[in-house]
């Protein structure tokens, strides 16, 4: 797993022009989640970083939507779960949100016309992001759909993590709250790890 791409506070101000005040007002509007606050140690002391490509993006929205919209309005709109968004299942294979090989496994019942809310399609994202890696089987990804679907909203919108481990050819997904410290029996093997909160802003800036 390769280490996500971190962007100072500093260089983040500089790079989209914005102040310290607008910063830390929109993450107490909750525009910004608290867990892309990252503090870490350096010579200089304890600095602020974030995860690039996601604040990057999100603060990107953020400016294009905030001329016509209300603070409190954006909230809504880059909400943890948008159900306002949903997709046909051809279209999801059509703009390779998910992979024809997941759909074929998983969604052969379903009509081209199928209507999946923002939930389902973050499901099968999530899978087929692991499939496509190598990290998971069909088998496994089948294991992790059930998973996610009996779990995942007992989050209600709040941060969590998904762990793939594997041991002696058993393996088994974990969904905990972000962020967890996490130690792993010896002889296992965390296979994945990812944030649920960066698979959402992930799958909410190819939806747009």
């Amino acid at each position: 797993m390769s280490e996500r791409e971190l962007i100072s506070k500093k260089e983040l101000l500089e790079v989209t022009g914005i102040s310290y005040g607008q910063l830390y007002r929109w993450k107490r509007k909750q525009l910004i989640p608290e867990e892309w606050f990252i503090r870490k140690s350096t010579f200089t002391g304890q600095e602020t970083f974030f995860p690039k490509e996601l604040i990057l993006a999100r603060i990107d929205r953020i400016l294009n939507m905030k001329e016509d919209l209300s603070l409190d309005e954006l909230a809504g709109k880059l909400s943890p779960l948008p159900d306002h968004i949903q997709f046909r299942k051809d279209e999801l294979v059509k703009r390779n949100i998910v992979s024809g090989v997941l759909m074929d496994r998983f969604g052969a019942r379903d009509s081209d016309d199928t209507i999946y809310s923002f939930e389902q399609t973050l499901v099968f994202y999530v899978a087929d992001r692991l499939l496509r890696n190598g990290d998971i089987s069909l088998d496994e990804a089948e294991q992790l759909l059930g998973t996610m679907k009996e779990h995942f909203p007992k989050f209600e919108g709040k941060p969590c993590e998904l762990l793939f481990i594997r041991k002696m050819g058993v393996s088994f997904f974990l969904l905990a709250s972000s962020p967890a410290e996490l130690y792993v029996e010896s002889g296992a093997k965390l296979v994945a790890r990812l944030s649920l909160t960066e698979m959402i802003e992930q799958l909410q800036t190819k939806l747009n």
